[in-house]
C-alpha cells in the first residue's frame, strides 16, 4: 500500500467500533427494522465515523441477484404515482437496490408482460400497482417474488402494502357531515373499472351516508373515465349547472378536486363558503392550489417502507408473502374549513 492511499473500512472494523455483532451491522445495512434505537445509533454513528460504504454489488453477486426491483404502476404524469416512485427508490437505495420504473398505463396485456418477467435476471423482484388486471392474476403469472400496492391488488397469499380505503373515505365523509354538510357528491366513479379502487371509496362513502340518514342521488355519484383535472372540472361543472347543486364535493383523487376547484372558480361558487371540497392522495400540489385542498393523506412513506421491506425479505426468504395496512388521515385546509393552515414546506416541496 502507498503512503496517502486510504484503507476501505470492513464491515467487521463498524462492528468492533460500535460495540456490537458484525450480524447486527449486516441488519442495519439491509434496514431491518427490529433494533433497538440505542443499537441503531451506535451503529449510525459507527458507519459515519468510519465512513463505512456497503459493497452492495459484491452481496448481490454472492446472493445470485443483479440488485435491481421493477417498479410498475399505471401513470406517472400523475402526482400520486410520482411521489410513491420517488419514496420507493429512496427505500430501494438504502437498502443497496436500484429501482427499475415501468409506466403500464393501464393496459391488461402489458401489465401481463411485466408479471411474466422482463427476461432473465434482469430484476429480482417486482412492486406493482395493477389497473387492468386483479392482484389475484397478477400473483398467478408472476416469475419472481411480487409485492402489490392498491385496494384492487389484495389477492390470498401474496403480498401486499396499502390502506383500508373504505375505512378512509369513511373518515372523509364524515369529516364533511360534521362540518355541516348534506348534499354531498362522491365524484370518481371509473364504469370500466368496476372493482377498481374508486369502489372501496364508494362503499366507504355510501356507508356513512346511509348511517346518517341521508340520501345520495344517482347524479350525485357521475362517472369518470380516468382520475384527472379534466375529468373533475367537467362533472363538477354539471353537478353545479344541476337543479339542485351539491354543498360538498368528495372527490376520490386529488386531480379530480384540482380540476373540481378550477371548475367552481370560473362559475364564482365560494369555496367553502357554498361548497366544500375534499380529495384523496394529498398531493404535493394541493399546497397550492386556492383555496388549499383537504384531502385523505395516506402514509406513502409507510407504503414505500413496507413494500420494500417485503421485498428484502422474500428475497432472503426471511418473510412469508403478507398484507400489510399502513395509516391514513384527513388533512383539513382551507377547501372544507375556510382556514389556511401554515405549510410548514421541507426543501424538497419548494
Amino acid at each position: 500500500m502507498k503512503r496517502g492511499d486510504v484503507v476501505k473500512a470492513r464491515l467487521v472494523d463498524v462492528a468492533k467500533e460500535a460495540g456490537v455483532s458484525p450480524k447486527t451491522v449486516s441488519n442495519y445495512v439491509n434496514g431491518y427494522e427490529f433494533m433497538s434505537e440505542s443499537t441503531r445509533e451506535k451503529v449510525r454513528a459507527a458507519v459515519e465515523k468510519l465512513q463505512y460504504v456497503p459493497n452492495h454489488v459484491a452481496r448481490n453477486l454472492r446472493k445470485g441477484r443483479v440488485g435491481i426491483v421493477g417498479l410498475a404502476v399505471p401513470d406517472l404524469n400523475g402526482p400520486y404515482f410520482a411521489e410513491l416512485a420517488g419514496l420507493v427508490t429512496a427505500a430501494a437505495e438504502r437498502r443497496g437496490m436500484t429501482v427499475l420504473i415501468d409506466q403500464t398505463d393501464g393496459d391488461p396485456e402489458r401489465e401481463r408482460r411485466i408479471a411474466a418477467g422482463l427476461g432473465a435476471q434482469t430484476i429480482d423482484a417486482l412492486i406493482m400497482s395493477p389497473l387492468a388486471l386483479s392482484g389475484a392474476e397478477i400473483a398467478e403469472i408472476a416469475t419472481m417474488p411480487l409485492v402489490l400496492l392498491g385496494e384492487r391488488a389484495r389477492p390470498e397469499g401474496a403480498s401486499y402494502a396499502g390502506i383500508d380505503n373504505v375505512a378512509a373515505a369513511r373518515a372523509a365523509t364524515e369529516h364533511l357531515l360534521d362540518l355541516g354538510r348534506t348534499r354531498i357528491a362522491a365524484v370518481g366513479r371509473v364504469e370500466s373499472q368496476p372493482t377498481g379502487t374508486w369502489s372501496f371509496r364508494m362503499r366507504g362513502f355510501r356507508e356513512v351516508m346511509q348511517e346518517r340518514g341521508l340520501p345520495v342521488p344517482d347524479a350525485y355519484c357521475p362517472s369518470v373515465r380516468v382520475f384527472s383535472r379534466v375529468e373533475g372540472e367537467r362533472v363538477v361543472t354539471e353537478l353545479i349547472n344541476s337543479s339542485e347543486p351539491p354543498d360538498a364535493v368528495f372527490c376520490f383523487s386529488d386531480m379530480l378536486a384540482v380540476g373540481a376547484l378550477a371548475a367552481l372558480h370560473r362559475h364564482d361558487v365560494s369555496v367553502p363558503g357554498d361548497v366544500a371540497v375534499l380529495g384523496f392522495d394529498d398531493v404535493r400540489e394541493g399546497l397550492f392550489t386556492w383555496p388549499s385542498l383537504s384531502t385523505v393523506a395516506p402514509d406513502k412513506r409507510a407504503i414505500a417502507e413496507q413494500a420494500v421491506s417485503q421485498v428484502i425479505g422474500l428475497l432472503d426468504r426471511t418473510a412469508a408473502p403478507t398484507a400489510e395496512i399502513v395509516g391514513f388521515s384527513v388533512v383539513a385546509r382551507a377547501s372544507t374549513t375556510g382556514l389556511e393552515p401554515p405549510m410548514n414546506l421541507q426543501p424538497h416541496d419548494a
